[in-house]
């Protein structure tokens, strides 16, 4: 029986420049409707952190080129602009591949805002860098003129750094779950999501920030009832004492090894940490769920219990006291 799958995609996979995308995406589209032919419903979530740095890169030209004319593009409306074209690219990839094995279903990217806490202490610890590298004449300068926070980067020069909120919920899930329930494919959330709170009356406000794609396909996961999470990255399995001799590749994973794991420094932050902890957040929120984690490649041997990392949370049978 098929499944509702939500699956994370790093925005690495998909190339640092046009010409890369449009050639990852076929190879995404592929591995996608492998999932679809198996009777899956499929929702992507994709990184952007390459593709955000490119645009935020040729915005501080454009400021730096004619200061008069043009200001700083705010981050908000940069992640718009790289959900917008990653999703074109991903969405027709998905529709050319299902028609070539002869299946008719929509794709369709949303653009999607996330909500988070104007409150969350990430704002008041910003860790993220973004931008490109300025002298520190020009980084004083717009940390007096905008508010930006900046640190030196080593030796590299002078970047902003914004914070990395927790995703809330997803202001767009009532469009998404209706394209989900008549057979859509549906790009979402991409880069984390356009991090955006409340202000007066019922305005959005974007935010100085970057969420997390693995937690925000985890919120998106969850709020679709979907069965499984699938985080794409580039190993085939989870690891203890990575790189090491002493290496042990994970088949199951449940949340009390997790946790020690993670208490041990076993996954290293920013790279495999929050992945696992996306993965766990998901698998616990309700009975059932399960969340994988592997290589693109491998994620439909990864659903069929072949290979990947699965992480499991609460069972069925324990949830009802059997």
């Amino acid at each position: 029986m098929g499944k509702r799958i939500v699956v994370a995609l790093g925005g690495n996979a998909l190339g640092t420049n046009l010409p890369e995308q449009m050639k990852a995406v076929k190879i995404t589209a592929k591995a996608m409707v492998d999932l679809i032919e198996d009777g899956n419903e499929i929702v992507i979530c994709h990184g952007n952190g390459p593709q955000v740095g490119m645009i935020q890169n040729a915005m501080a030209e454009l400021t730096r080129s004619e200061p008069e004319k043009y200001i700083p593009c705010p981050l908000s409306v940069c992640v718009a602009m790289s959900q917008g074209y990653i999703g074109y690219d991903l969405q027709n990839a998905m529709r050319e591949e299902m028609l070539d094995r002869g299946i008719n279903k929509g794709a369709a990217t949303v653009l999607t805002q996330v909500e988070v806490d104007p409150d969350d202490p990430a704002f008041q610890n910003p860790t993220k860098p973004i931008g490109p590298f300025m002298t520190e004449a020009e980084a004083r300068a717009l940390e007096k003129e905008r508010d930006y926070h900046v640190v030196e980067d080593a030796g590299r020069g002078w970047r902003r750094v914004v914070a990395s909120p927790e995703p809330k919920g997803i202001v767009e899930i009532d469009t998404i779950r209706s394209l989900v329930e008549t057979d859509h494919i549906v790009v979402a959330c991409g880069g984390g999501g356009i991090p955006v709170f409340k202000t007066e009356g019922h305005h959005l406000k974007g935010a100085a920030a970057v969420i997390d794609k693995d937690f925000a396909a985890a919120v998106l996961a969850q709020q679709l009832n979907a069965d499984w999470l699938i985080i794409l990255t580039a190993v085939e399995k989870v690891s203890i004492h990575y790189k090491k001799p002493a290496q042990q590749d994970l088949d199951v994973l449940d949340p009390e090894t997790a946790e020690k794991y993670i208490a041990d420094g076993e996954f290293a932050p920013g790279s495999m940490l929050p992945k696992v902890q996306a993965a766990l957040s998901f698998a616990r929120s309700a009975p059932g769920r399960q969340a994988l984690i592997t290589l693109l490649e491998k994620a439909r041997d990864g659903i069929s219990g072949k290979t990947g990392t699965v992480i499991r949370g609460v069972s069925t049978a324990a949830a009802s006291g059997r």
